[in-house]
């Protein structure tokens, strides 16, 4: 197959979303239920020194530190940027600064939202207070945000009192939703690869120089560093080349465990790809499984692959390509 005019390049939106889980130590659990009852923990370093927010090791000895200390809800702005375009989920719907303030009583800063009508508002040096949260729950964002405040810290506020940092019901765990949104182009190589799936062919690029086929093309050859432009049809069978057997069960995948993921070298193509496979227990998948397609319906991608029958492929086949 020769080089075909190029197609529109695909765009789509990608979301990349989880969940992250994580336990608390005795710091961090004693600083997130501290904002949950309205009080700012910071934690001693061994020169004497307040960090907020507290960390669990002393980032100059590396010791472990648990001297924790309450420091006021007011502080000093030390640097900001003003955020014209607040994006969903960030702490304030209107535009507003991220600054680092450091809190009467601490040494360290340190990063939130500041509630101003705009940049001219914001400086370097200018009091602000922290803006609690009508509903806390444990976490950075019982603080809404700073406002700003008039007045300098108020003698009782202006030390770190020692803190037991016991709290009823405290905040062993938290979890974190991490969110990556993005406009995705597969570009020209991967776009025909697409399109091409959506035909029940999968097209891979020859390199020009060492004559590998890529699939899934890439545009260029990695070892070359030459554009890949010659599309080469492979497949549809392959050879497994090596699997692993998945034990745990994902999340929003309806695949019951447990289930065999494998490298399965297409016939025709230079390196393996990943793919399901289906069709035959789990402990009888091996290296050399002959194997082809069962596509999805409609025929955008195979779901997995199956046996195709035939015998084996010899180790000296696809050895090259695990």
């Amino acid at each position: 197959m020769t080089a075909a005019s190029p197609p529109d390049v695909l765009r789509a939106p990608l979301v990349v979303e989880f969940p992250f889980t994580r336990s608390l130590g005795p710091v961090q659990s004693a600083f997130l239920t501290g904002l949950r009852e309205g009080v700012v923990l910071g934690v001693r370093t061994s020169d004497g020194k307040v960090m907020v927010p507290p960390t669990e090791y002393d980032p100059v000895t590396a010791e472990e530190i648990r001297d924790l200390v309450e420091v006021a809800a007011t502080g000093t702005v030390t640097t900001w940027a003003w955020n014209p375009a607040p994006r969903p989920n960030q702490p304030l719907a209107t535009p507003f600064a991220w600054v680092l303030v450091t809190l009467d009583g601490a040494d360290t800063a340190i990063l939130h939202a500041l509630d101003a009508p705009g940049p001219a508002a914001v400086r370097t040096g200018m009091r602000v207070r922290v803006r609690w949260a009508a509903d806390r729950i444990g976490a950075i964002t019982d603080i809404a945000c700073f406002e700003p405040h008039e007045g300098a810290a108020d003698a009782a506020d202006a030390g770190a009192a020692p803190h037991d940092g016991v709290f009823a019901d405290a905040v062993t765990g938290i979890v974190a939703e991490a969110r990556l949104d993005y406009t995705y182009s597969p570009g020209r190589a991967q776009t025909a690869y697409i399109n091409a799936l959506a035909e029940r062919k999968t097209v891979g690029e020859r390199c020009p120089s060492c004559r590998k086929v890529y699939v899934p093309p890439r545009g260029a050859c990695p070892t070359c560093g030459v554009a890949t432009t010659d599309q080469v049809e492979v497949g549809p069978a392959g050879t497994v080349t090596t699997y692993c057997i998945v034990n745990i069960k994902a999340r929003n995948l309806d695949i019951e465990v447990p289930y065999v993921y494998a490298h399965i070298a297409l016939d025709g193509a230079g390196l393996a790809l990943h793919g399901r496979i289906g069709g035959i227990p789990y402990d009888q998948v091996r290296m050399g499984l002959r194997v082809e397609p069962v596509w999805t319906e409609g025929g955008r991608h195979p779901d997995h692959y199956r046996p195709t029958g035939e015998p084996d492929a010899d180790y000296d086949a696809y050895k090259e390509l695990i």
